[in-house]
């Protein structure tokens, strides 16, 4: 069938939703002009990083708010479900929409694309408190924006990174992981990494190429040439100092349903275009999050002892920095602030590829 022409250019700017490592884990299913269906998928079952898919459901989320915004232009309002007998690694939304003709077009709508990851410093310029109270507005009720601007804030949250980085660097899953989400000598790249967007020095970024070739190099070079530490600090310490405010999303119930990470990555995309309506941008930080939910429910990521021992620790550090209990979810946490426009980002995919055709 000929795909209606709202549609192509609502999916076309949809496409731009971000995801974790650039994977845009979902398929399109044109049925008619008023129904499209997404197919979500999940990477748990080859990325540590999609704890039990949920970081999957997160993208899902934000992919759906993508929609929405991007539906506005066409004078459309959007409701969604997710079938109910989708599970495991897959989960089948149904996107609907229906003729507004007094809609405006959203406010975020300019900034689906122009929105991207700095990873590398930023200014430390803090947020006036009309601006994160313009975030904070941005998220829905249920979630809370906390922010963590102070020097000792930002000190606590760059030691806390240096150990959860410690895990990243160090663990063969990670380690498999990074090797496949990486695309080397590259400044833009369409369902990865570039290279130049990883946010390290090219004497570096050099290095680390060499090192990844194989597992067996990099366990030498950490073991006995201290491998780790100068990513750590390009990548994690000196980010962590330099920036303007770093900010959590707590939700104020549990996270108990893949409904719930997906409402969620809704509000995270909100929250993200936001910032770029600010004129900041946004890195997030989400191994913390990620590896205290493994430790909170005790489930091994790694065929390493030590992994998930230090994950115990970061878990308990960050309960103590955010001051929150440890049956409380986490839905988000980034760094944001003023800084020049990288030059280096992920692309995407085009729509065509990702079109399911009968």
């Amino acid at each position: 069938m000929t795909i209606p022409d709202p549609i192509v250019r609502i999916l076309t700017l949809a496409r731009w939703a971000p995801s974790g490592d650039n994977c845009q884990p979902w398929k399109f299913e044109i049925i008619n002009e008023k129904h499209v269906v997404v197919h979500g998928t999940d990477t748990r079952e080859w990325c540590l990083y999609d704890f039990d898919g949920h970081a999957s459901h997160i993208a899902h989320g934000a992919l759906i708010e993508t929609i929405r915004i991007a539906a506005s232009a066409e004078k459309l309002t959007v409701s969604w479900k997710r079938r109910g007998d989708s599970a495991g690694t897959t989960a089948i939304y149904d996107i609907h929409f229906q003729p507004e003709p007094e809609l405006s077009d959203d406010p975020l709508l300019p900034f689906i694309e122009s929105r991207v990851v700095q990873r590398r410093m930023m200014k430390t310029t803090p947020l006036t408190e009309e601006q994160k109270r313009t975030l904070a507005s941005a998220v829905a009720p249920d979630l809370e924006v906390v922010f963590f601007e102070t020097g000792s804030d930002k000190s606590n949250i760059a030691k806390l990174l240096w150990r959860s980085a410690y895990v990243r660097l160090t663990c063969p899953e990670a380690y498999s992981v990074h090797r496949e989400v990486i695309e080397w000598n590259a400044r833009l790249s369409i369902d990865r990494i570039p290279e130049e967007a990883v946010g390290v020095d090219r004497l570096t970024a050099r290095l680390m190429r060499w090192v990844m070739h194989s597992w067996k190099r990099v366990s030498f070079f950490n073991k006995f040439l201290f491998g780790t530490i100068l990513p750590r600090i390009q990548l994690d310490v000196l980010p962590a100092i330099f920036c303007g405010t770093h900010a959590l999303l707590k939700p104020k119930a549990r996270l108990s349903s893949t409904d719930d990470y997906v409402t969620a990555g809704m509000s995270i995309q909100r929250f993200w275009l936001t910032v770029a309506s600010q004129g900041l941008y946004l890195q997030p930080q989400m191994t913390p999050v990620i590896f205290r939910w493994y430790a909170r429910h005790e489930k091994p990521f790694s065929a390493l002892p030590e992994p998930m021992s230090v994950a115990k620790e970061i878990s308990d550090r960050f309960e103590k920095l955010a001051n929150i209990d440890k049956q409380d979810d986490l839905a988000f946490f980034c760094r944001l602030g003023e800084s020049s426009p990288p030059r280096s980002r992920s692309l995407r995919k085009a729509l065509g590829d990702l079109i399911i055709r009968s």
